[in-house]
């Protein structure tokens, strides 16, 4: 069997390892993130992908390389073309990519090839198992997950300006984005023209994924992305079973009423799994004996709790708007929208497990890093 080998980098020179050892602090996150990870893990799942595998052929950038530089474009928020910008700047990324300080990193069409190859090997599932590899990382270091899980929708508006499209397709051109569609986001109450309050449903036009939280550790456990017309209620049994099969024993599921389906309760029931779904207020308020059977439900401690806890998954959902760009798709297509989110998942669980292993919290902000090296 040929031996695998990947491009050489001047990591260990005079302007490598010396040079970051007198410049990046030992409490820098970028240095701590390689501490909790071992990177090499990656390496041959990464090659499977490549033509030569890393065995013929000329030698390829360590695809580790690769992934890092585009979970740092999720970690900013910044493009693939920033990250290469930046990793040539900063002494801090040099050291987290495992590169010289003396070397050019890869450029951002090498993080474009990386991500087709992976597409046209595997598709989404690629993605989706280097996401679930995080997971079973926290779990080989001694994350203690708990049984609460908590489970939601979370939208992403199309890279589509919306009335540019309609006269695109008035033309005869098709729509931009193919596999987008428009769902519902929420209803608002607003005044009308008559002066009174009336209830607007609002709609965008995108994406929409279902996701999976650990109430205990704020760790995203599982990522379903999907189409914006999904109907949240069908997901539910998937999210479990893919958590369940990453070895997180479920014992309450938290969520809200777009998730109060008899389906899914009889499910969780049949599983001796307790139901901490917010329900609708028809299923308390009849006026038969059926109802006693969900009003010592929503009495139990189990329910109360898990609804307790559910602002944790607004607020990684907030975390992940506000900080990591996940409002808005980066690309066209539905693969293409599914990378978004693993990714970005991917990337808020590394912050998470460097805080709860080390205690270090992310800093934000790209241009400090690049300043201050």
């Amino acid at each position: 069997m040929a031996k695998v080998r990947c491009k050489e980098t001047s990591v260990d020179s005079f302007f490598g390892n010396f040079l970051y050892d007198q410049k990046v602090s030992r409490n820098h996150f970028l240095r701590k993130l390689n501490e909790i990870i071992d990177w090499s893990c990656f390496t041959n799942r990464l090659l499977r992908y490549y033509r030569g595998k890393g065995e013929v052929g000329q030698a390829p950038y360590n695809p580790t390389i690769i992934l890092k530089m585009l979970l740092l474009s999720y970690l900013w928020n910044v493009s693939e073309r920033m990250v290469e910008e930046l990793a040539n700047d900063s002494l801090s990324i040099a050291l987290f990519l495992g590169v010289g300080a003396d070397e050019k990193a890869p450029d951002h069409s090498t993080l474009t090839w990386f991500k087709n190859r992976l597409i046209d090997n595997a598709g989404v599932k690629a993605y989706e198992e280097l996401f679930d590899e995080i997971i079973c990382i926290a779990q080989e270091k001694g994350i203690k997950f708990g049984k609460l899980q908590i489970v939601d929708s979370v939208h992403l508006v199309a890279d589509v300006n919306v009335e540019k499209d309609k006269q695109r397709q008035r033309e005869g051109k098709p729509p931009r984005d193919k596999a987008a569609t428009w769902g519902a986001k929420r209803d608002k109450i607003v005044m009308g023209k008559d002066g009174k309050k009336h209830k607007e449903t609002q709609y965008f036009y995108g994406y929409k994924d279902q996701v999976s939280l650990n109430a205990n550790t704020e760790l995203v456990t599982s990522v379903i992305p999907g189409y914006a017309n999904d109907y949240d209620g069908h997901k539910l049994k998937k999210l479990v079973e893919k958590d369940e099969g990453k070895g997180i024993e479920v014992g309450t599921v938290a969520g809200d009423k777009g998730y109060d389906d008899g389906d899914n309760h009889y499910y969780l029931k049949g599983k001796g799994i307790n139901s901490a779904i917010r329900l609708n207020s028809y299923r308390t308020e009849k006026k038969d004996q059926n109802k006693e059977g969900w009003l010592k439900l929503k009495e139990s401690t189990e329910y109360q709790e898990g609804l307790r806890e559910r602002y944790k998954i607004e607020r990684k959902f907030g975390e992940a708007r506000k900080w990591h760009g996940y409002e808005r798709c980066r690309y066209l297509g539905y693969i293409r929208h599914a990378i978004q989110s693993y990714l970005t998942f991917m990337a808020i669980n590394l912050k998470r497990l460097v805080k709860l292993l080390t205690g270090v919290s992310f800093r934000g902000e790209a241009r400090v890093y690049a300043v201050s090296g």
